[in-house]
């Protein structure tokens, strides 16, 4: 049975930097590698299956040695196996929820499992990230990802929170409210002109 996590997170996972700093991985594009925790994990779990531990061992063993989680700018990227390779590439506009999850092993180990759920229908989560030593930082990044993708002005606030629009819509805004200005400007001189022509006739009058 799972729950979530109250842990602090432990040192990081190895990460090859190669971009801008972004979060817990120090830079971007990152390639983070599983916790040697993980194959012990594995281990323990594939003891659990009996006569089958052999053959649960080694696609566990395989997987752990093969398992790499690439992040960058646009979302994260899971890739894993050896004869039938597979990958899972999400961005960060398609994150819906994130859970973080152990059971008793996992929480002894010091690791904890991201659930990463889309809108694409599935009950469970389309992508599972583990073996990483900051799950709680890795998670808190994801979700303020998710957020901003979802609202990128509110993403763009500044320290004193204040929107930080694009230079581009700032351009247009600016040009639109000029466009009001001089359109309500042009409807009072309009008005004004008939107004004290009538006012002259009426002196004429007198």
């Amino acid at each position: 049975m799972t729950k979530p996590m109250t842990l602090s997170p432990a040192p990081a996972a190895t990460v090859h930097p190669d971009g801008a700093v972004a979060g817990p991985f120090g830079r971007l594009p990152a390639t983070l590698v599983p916790d040697r925790a993980l194959l012990v994990y594995y281990t323990l779990m594939s003891l659990l299956t009996g006569p089958a531990f052999p053959f649960v061992f080694i696609a566990m063993y395989f997987r752990y040695h093969t398992l790499r989680y690439h992040v960058d700018a646009e979302g994260i990227t899971m890739r894993w196996g050896v004869l039938f390779r597979r990958e899972i590439s999400l961005t960060y506009a398609r994150i819906q929820d994130i859970h973080l999850v152990s059971n008793v092993v996992e929480r002894w180990l010091g690791l904890g499992r991201i659930q990463v759920q889309t809108a694409s229908g599935n009950a469970g989560a389309e992508m599972t990230i583990e073996g990483l030593r900051e799950f709680e930082a890795i998670r808190d990044y994801l979700y303020s990802r998710m957020r901003g993708a979802r609202d990128p002005v509110a993403a763009g606030r500044t320290a004193e929170g204040r929107a930080a629009l694009p230079a581009g819509t700032l351009g247009e805004l600016t040009s639109t409210l000029r466009e009001i200005a001089a359109e309500v400007r042009a409807l009072r001189e309009s008005l004004a002109v008939p107004a004290g022509g009538e006012g002259g006739d009426a002196r004429a009058d007198a």
